[in-house]
């Protein structure tokens, strides 16, 4: 009885334990049906943003329905985020199933559905309105359209009028442009020469005088079409035809089609049978597309023309320029700083001798001349706000710029370009050109971290077959053909690894920004909430005031300096949930190991950055609440471990993590300070050893489960020694992993041995580094056989032996190799094997990493090499090139040597550019080598440190000779390994 009673019990908790399955399986389902609402729903509103884009900055009732539908928009792709996090989550369904999860998704959905209806019923209950006060503006015709972009004309008309009687510095580029024309070869086909530079740089206005000059006498037909946006052609052609064959030649071409509905054919073939026999000159100014620029080059003028006719294109965005594989490009530099002052000089009606005795006024002016970095638009325009001020005034204005664009009159033509061109910019672009108004004026930034922020933000969109970070690097080098971003560290690849922004258009892109609600920058004068939400939000100064305003709509905080900070836990507490992105790196302040103990409570975080802070000993098991992060960032601190919970991160892309200290005793938050005091004037060459004051960097121990984290594609530094061997064999299942640090110091043979084999499983490796400070690698010969195929950067860092590992000479890929005490002795033999590779650019040996007296490059050798560092090879003697060896040479950067037989055979080098002697470096038979850089026919530069009292000279060879002395430069590769010489590697 008692076994049938309790059978009966069992059976019942059974059926009831079923039937609350399937209840509970019902609500999960009924919570993806509304998701998928919710995602049409944002899909059909980012078509509607796209489409009220082109109309809100005309019509302000379509600018607020964008504003409100935007906001909606992000609250949907957060919650979508969200859910996605939990779906992605191992037992995901149980979490679900949790009534406070399915409770807290359900409720996001639900106020976000009646908000979509409030939305909804707003747009209908006010709809009949636009008909009544913006008649016809969705299908507005395109008279209007004409009339409004003629407006848009005549003021930048206006603008180049003002700039073409004040040029300045354009002599030398008015020469060079008539020499690419020409205009002597009155035979062969037409010529197409594209002007490039960005917006304000003078390119219409150097245009027009050679437009104006006698250049013209050589063409019997010219014309000036200023290309209008959006690009109708009928109206195009027909000017071009007044212009070119006159009106006699048009008005006989209308009369035969009149009472006809004109054709663009017909035009086109009016044009070419009358250009056909006939030498023109033309110039269309500010082209914005390729495609116009395909259509007028292969449709509108003759192909079999042979009159030497040319064609003369302005543009901002050199990808239109380089299109075209037959066009010559002639790029506008900005004014030099001579030229410079003396433009903003002569707009403010002040003389070089007003201000002859004044070095804070002449500093003023020079701070003024850089910010404008050379455009003469802008030199012009600041200049004539300049010029209704006193010289004491000059000051202010300069540094609350940001808000004379927005309300001063005087300035209204260059703020009104730059929006010109935010307005003529791509829909995916324009959000990231005004996130660049998060960073400070003229700061430097490196692309590896803005596009892991851009990424973080959800701002670039994948495309298929396309990795996102090519996307991302895409959409920046768009912006930095249009010009709104300057390259400032190239790498030997030509890919860009930092970038800025010119001082005035960052305080315009700031104003912009502002206005669109994107980006709001809190300064040390302003303590008052701002009236609406921005969905960024970043701080420039020494104190951050506290600011009431809601933080539920912020979903990025940057901070640059920063002292002190009030509230003091602001950085990370609970008001702070909603961030996807919190980004420390340049704030002075400290971060606190009990502040990090919080990160915690940012659910939401996906891009993390406390680079450099020191008082951070300790990631705590909190952090494995962030399911969503794909970023973190934690270099330059004192955390030496990692918690299991990082192995919960499975959204994680990138985990840089070092734990720094120096040789001398330095703490590691001088870093910054140490590279300044390397870097300084010769004084304090003599009082420091460099090879002794070099920056370490140790790892950090990852823990077992590490090869969970399948998303990874960084990870650095990991410490072998510290590291299980489990959670080492696990390192070879991160298969999407393409940059690897580690520091093996002190790690048995075992672990090495296991590390090799994972790096052997790593097919999508590009990058590794293995530092075992001065102890052995040579495991490396015998643990690594066959080396992930795509290599392209390797930094070794230890013993090598007499050789390098032969597997070495397979890596056909390999870009830049770096070697630091490796000991190696064949010379020959090293060389040969470095140089047979097809791709090798950089080659750096440094202390002690070849034990040889002679580096000979042989014939034939090193086909691509650009750029060789040596630096503190004691036992080296001598360096020297053959003949045919490295044709592709540009740069040599050596210090810390002291050759006895000197550096020979430079002569060889064809392309080289530059020859950098830098601290500590005295070669023996310095005059043959500058005998060989003054005979070269590329004519490079020899830079020395120091004065020529510092070399020891036999003869007088250098005297009158080109050769730069430099007094306390520092190079590239003079910086201690620890700084930041790879940062923004995308490979």
């Amino acid at each position: 009885m008692a076994l049938s009673v309790a059978r009966s019990l069992v059976a019942s908790a059974a059926n009831k334990a079923a039937s609350e399955a399937m209840d509970e399986v019902g609500l999960l389902m009924g919570v993806r049906t509304e998701i998928w609402y919710i995602k049409d729903e944002l899909r059909v509103m980012q078509a509607f943003l796209r489409t009220a884009e082109r109309l809100k900055d005309r019509y302000e009732l379509v600018q607020v329905w964008a504003e409100q539908v935007e906001d909606l928009s992000y609250d949907i792709k957060y919650c979508l985020d969200e859910f996605q996090v939990h779906l992605g989550h191992p037992g995901c369904l149980h979490r679900l199933l949790k009534l406070r999860v399915r409770h807290e998704i359900a409720l996001q959905i639900r106020n976000l559905k009646a908000r979509v209806e409030q939305v909804s019923n707003r747009i209908n209950r006010y709809s009949h309105l636009i008909m009544a006060i913006t008649p016809g503006s969705i299908n507005e015709s395109k008279d209007e359209r004409v009339d409004n972009i003629m407006d848009n004309d005549i003021s930048i008309r206006s603008a180049s009028t003002v700039l073409e009687s004040e040029l300045v510095g354009f002599s030398k580029p008015e020469k060079e442009l008539i020499k690419l024309m020409a205009i002597e070869e009155k035979n062969g086909y037409s010529k197409l020469i594209c002007v490039v530079g960005m917006a304000g740089l003078g390119k219409t206005a150097l245009v027009r005088k050679i437009y104006e000059s006698n250049v013209v006498n050589s063409f019997p037909c010219y014309a000036w079409i200023k290309v209008s946006q959006p690009f109708f052609r009928i109206g195009m052609l027909k000017d071009m035809t007044l212009q070119v064959l006159g009106v006699d030649y048009l008005n006989k071409f209308l009369e035969k089609h009149e009472g006809e509905a004109l054709r663009e054919e017909d035009l086109v073939n009016c044009l070419r049978k009358g250009l056909l026999e006939k030498r023109y000159f033309v110039i269309l100014d500010d082209l914005r597309t390729i495609d116009d620029l395909k259509w007028i080059r292969t449709i509108c003028f003759p192909i079999s023309n042979s009159r030497g006719s040319r064609i003369i294109v302005t543009t901002r965005d050199i990808g239109i320029a380089k299109c075209s594989s037959e066009s010559l490009i002639y790029y506008l530099e900005p004014l030099q700083v001579d030229n410079a002052r003396t433009l903003l000089l002569r707009r403010t009606i002040i003389t070089h001798g007003d201000m002859e005795f004044d070095e804070d006024e002449r500093n003023m002016v020079t701070m003024i001349v850089k910010m404008c970095a050379g455009l003469p638009l802008a030199l012009l325009t600041v200049g004539g706000l300049l010029a209704t001020k006193r010289l004491s005034e000059w000051g202010s204005i300069c540094t609350n710029l940001s808000s004379e664009f927005e309300c001063n009159p005087s300035l209204r033509t260059l703020r009104s370009l730059v929006i010109e061109c935010y307005y003529n910019l791509p829909s995916h672009l324009k959000p990231c050109l005004l996130y660049l108004g998060i960073f400070p004026r003229d700061f430097v930034i490196q692309m590896r971290r803005l596009i892991d922020r851009l990424i973080a933000e959800g701002l670039v969109t994948s495309r298929v077959g396309m990795d996102i970070d090519d996307v991302a690097e895409s959409y920046l080098n768009e912006l930095i053909n249009r010009g709104f971003l300057q390259p400032s560290r190239v790498n030997l690849e030509g890919r860009v690894r930092s970038c800025q922004v010119n001082g005035l258009i960052s305080d315009i892109i700031a104003s912009v920004s502002r206005c669109e609600k994107f980006v709001y920058l809190t300064r040390d004068i302003i303590a008052s909430a701002p009236e609406e939400n921005f969905r960024h939000v970043a701080h420039h100064g020494r104190k951050c005031p506290k600011i009431s305003m809601d933080w539920s709509h912020v979903r990025s905080f940057t901070v640059f300096g920063v002292s002190h900070m009030e509230p003091r836990e602001s950085f990370f507490s609970a008001y702070l949930r909603m961030l996807s992105v919190l980004d420390l790196q340049d704030a002075d302040c400290s971060i606190t190991q009990k502040d990090i103990s919080n990160i915690g409570l940012l659910r939401r975080l996906k891009y993390l950055n406390v680079r450099g802070h020191s008082n951070i000993c300790e990631l705590t098991g909190s952090v494995g609440k962030l399911h969503g992060l794909q970023y973190l960032d934690l270099r330059n601190s004192c955390i030496t471990s990692l918690p299991t919970e990082v192995t919960k991160l499975y959204c994680l892309s990138s985990l840089r993590c070092s734990s720094s200290k120096t040789r001398i005793g330095l703490h590691a938050s001088n870093d910054r300070w140490m590279r300044t005091l390397l870097c300084f004037p010769m004084v304090f060459k003599r009082s420091i050893d460099y090879s002794d004051s070099r920056a370490e960097t140790g790892g950090v121990s990852v823990p077992r489960g590490i090869g969970d984290l399948k998303e990874l594609q960084i990870l650095e530094v990991v410490d072998i020694k510290r590291t299980s061997s489990r959670a080492i064999k696990e390192l070879g299942e991160l298969m999407r992993i393409r940059k690897l640090s580690v520091v093996t110091a002190g790690a048995t043979k075992k672990k090495c041995k296991i590390l090799g084999a994972a790096i052997e499983n790593l097919v999508s490796l590009t990058h590794v580094s293995v530092d075992a400070g001065r102890s052995s690698i040579g495991w490396l010969h015998h643990a690594v056989w066959t080396p992930p195929p795509l290599l392209r950067t390797l930094k070794f860092h230890g013993y090598l032996g007499d050789d390098i590992p032969c597997w070495v000479g397979s890596l056909m890929h390999l870009v830049r190799i770096e070697l630091e005490h490796s000991g190696l002795k064949e010379g020959y033999k090293v060389l040969q094997v470095l140089g047979a590779l097809p791709k090798l650019a950089l080659l750096g040996l440094s202390w002690k990493s070849y034990m040889g007296e002679e580096l000979i490059f042989r014939a034939y050798l090193f086909p691509n090499l650009k750029k060789l560092d040596i630096i503190g090879l004691d036992e080296l003697r001598r360096v020297s090139f053959e003949e045919d060896t490295s044709p592709n040479m540009e740069k040599i950067e050596i210090s810390g040597c002291t050759f006895e037989y000197g550096i020979t055979g430079v002569r060889h080098l064809a392309r080289l550019q530059e020859i950098s002697l830098g601290s500590r470096c005295q070669p023996a038979r310095l005059g043959e080598l500058v005998r060989e850089v003054d005979q070269h026919t590329n004519n490079p530069r020899l830079r020395l440190w120091g004065d020529w009292s510092d070399h020891n000279l036999v003869d007088d060879a250098v005297q009158g000779s080109s050769t730069e002395a430099v007094v306390g430069e520092c190079s590239h590769s003079q910086m201690p390994t620890g700084s930041d010489s790879s940062e923004g590697d995308l490979r």
